[in-house]
């Protein structure tokens, strides 16, 4: 699997309700907006992605001053991550799409090998990461195809909302990381300053 073969997807266009509303991937990590926070954490992936979209729905310009291109939702009335999804396949050009959240600081560094190295191994549409045995589907590498857009659409379209109803539809293969704390998110502002410590030792977690 090559890097050359997937567009990471950077989902910030949330409402940040338990966070008061503000926009969560331009809080401060350590002095950094998450979002580029995040970027830069892709750019160190052991697999790093040849693209990286944003997904936001506010400040598009703060967010295109990150340097990376920037993708409303196509669908009104914030209704998830599920439509980020679907801009994503929408507007990336590889056959692959990686998801993940603004929110998470200490992602897994090997987040995107592991990810592809078990998709291509499995031959399933849909690999998510795990964690503790907890899948945490809003960090997927997907097969980029028209299937997978066109069952999305119509699942949104119908009302669904949820990731992992819409990702067990499909023939999916979960990835166990070592470390759960690398995927603890920030849904308050003091969540997020307590995130500011590394969750382990080392920069791979996982």
């Amino acid at each position: 699997m090559y890097s050359s073969s997937i567009t990471a997807l950077l989902l910030a266009g949330g409402r940040g309700a338990r966070m008061g509303g503000v926009d969560k991937g331009l809080q401060r990590f350590n002095g950094t907006p998450l979002a580029r926070h995040a970027l830069d954490r892709l750019a160190q992936q052991t697999l790093p992605p040849a693209e990286v979209l944003i997904n936001a729905n506010r400040h598009l310009d703060d967010y295109r001053a990150l340097g990376a291109p920037v993708w409303p939702d196509s669908l009104p009335d914030f209704p998830g991550p599920l439509a980020g999804f679907l801009t994503g396949l929408e507007q990336g050009r590889t056959p692959l799409l990686l998801t993940l959240p603004c929110d998470v600081p200490h992602f897994p560094l090997s987040l995107c090998e592991q990810l592809a190295q078990a998709l291509q191994a499995s031959g399933a549409d849909i690999a998510v990461a795990s964690a503790a045995e907890r899948a945490q589907p809003v960090f997927c590498l997907m097969r980029a195809g028209m299937r997978l857009r066109n069952d999305l659409a119509a699942y949104l379209a119908e009302g669904g909302r949820q990731v992992e109803a819409w990702t067990v539809r499909h023939r999916r293969v979960a990835v166990p990381f070592d470390d759960p704390r690398a995927f603890a998110n920030a849904n308050t502002l003091d969540e997020l300053r307590a995130l500011e410590q590394p969750p382990c030792s080392s920069t791979r977690c996982g």
